[in-house]
C-alpha cells in the first residue's frame, strides 16, 4: 500500500511540475523570452503596453457636416482648433485636421495629441470651463453627426512632428478580430520597412476608448498617381506580400480614406 501511495505521490508531483513548466513556458513566451525581447514585441503584460509608445494619447474627432454648410463649418473649426492649440494652459497639441475627398464625403478628421490620459482629463475639464466651449458650440449647427475615439501610438510607428510637404494623406483603418492586435503589430513592425523605402509614414494608432479593436495608419503622398506607383514598388520588396496577407487575415473590415489638409492643420 505504501508503494502505491508513493507512486501516486510521484505522479502528482510530476503533473504539478509539468503544469509549472507549461506555465513558465507561456510566461516566457508572453512576458520576455529571449526571442521575444530580441524582436522587441514583449516588454510587459498588458497588450496596450506591449505595443504602445505610451507617452501620448491621440484623440480622433470625426465630424460629419451638412453638405450645404461645409464652408461655414470650416471657418468655425478653424476658430476652435486654432484657439485650443495656441492656449498654453491646455495639455494638447493639434496633430492635424483634414477633409475627406475620397471616402465618406463632407467628413472631417481632427487628431489631437494629449499628454497621456491625465492630459486629456485636464484639457477637457479646462475647455468645459472656458470660452473654448462656446467656440466649440458654434460648430454644432453645421453637423449631422460626430464621434470621438482615444488611441495610442504604436511604438514602432510614432507620429511625425508638424511639417508642410503638400499633397494628399491616406488614412487606412482596420477593424481587427478581437485578440489580433499583437499579431497585427508584429506583422507590421517587420513589414513597415518595405514601405519606408518609398514613403515616410505619418503615424499609426490603435483604439483604447470608443470603437475598439481598430487600427489606423496614415501616409502622405504628392498625389494619387504617386500613391499608386509607391504601392506597386512595395510589392517588389521581400516580406511585403506576407504583410498584406496577414493583414487581411487579422482584419474584418478595411477602409482607405483620401484626405486633404485644412489650412490650419499642423500636417499638410
Amino acid at each position: 500500500m505504501l508503494a502505491r501511495l508513493s507512486t501516486q505521490a510521484v505522479r502528482r508531483n510530476a503533473a504539478v511540475a509539468g503544469q509549472a513548466r507549461r506555465a513558465i513556458s507561456v510566461q516566457s513566451l508572453l512576458h520576455g523570452s529571449p526571442e521575444a525581447k530580441q524582436e522587441g514585441d514583449v516588454q510587459i503584460q498588458q497588450h496596450s503596453r506591449l505595443v504602445a509608445r505610451g507617452k501620448y494619447v491621440h484623440g480622433f474627432e470625426v465630424h460629419k457636416v451638412k453638405p450645404s454648410a461645409v464652408n461655414e463649418y470650416k471657418k468655425a473649426a478653424e476658430a476652435y482648433y486654432t484657439a485650443i492649440k495656441e492656449d498654453p494652459e491646455l495639455h494638447v497639441k493639434l496633430t492635424g485636421s483634414w477633409e475627406a475627398v475620397v471616402g465618406e464625403q463632407d467628413t472631417f478628421y481632427h487628431i489631437l495629441e494629449y499628454e497621456n490620459y491625465s492630459g486629456y482629463d485636464k484639457t477637457t475639464q479646462k475647455i468645459r470651463n472656458s470660452e473654448h466651449i462656446n467656440t466649440y458650440q458654434k460648430l454644432i449647427p453645421y453637423l449631422t453627426g460626430r464621434s470621438q475615439q482615444l488611441c495610442q501610438e504604436f511604438a514602432f510607428f510614432p507620429t511625425i512632428p508638424p511639417r508642410t510637404e503638400g499633397g494628399i494623406f491616406e488614412l487606412r483603418t482596420y477593424q481587427l478580430h478581437p485578440g489580433a492586435l499583437l499579431q497585427w503589430e508584429h506583422t507590421w513592425r517587420r513589414g513597415i520597412e518595405a514601405r519606408r523605402k518609398f514613403v515616410a509614414p505619418v503615424g499609426a494608432w490603435f483604439s483604447q476608448v470608443g470603437r475598439l479593436h481598430q487600427v489606423h495608419h496614415m501616409w502622405q503622398y504628392p498625389d494619387l498617381h504617386t500613391r499608386k506607383e509607391t504601392r506597386e514598388k512595395a510589392w517588389q520588396v521581400d516580406g511585403w506580400s506576407e504583410t498584406v496577407s496577414k493583414t487581411a487575415e487579422y482584419s474584418m473590415l478595411m477602409d482607405a480614406i483620401i484626405l486633404e489638409p485644412l489650412p490650419f492643420s499642423m500636417l499638410k
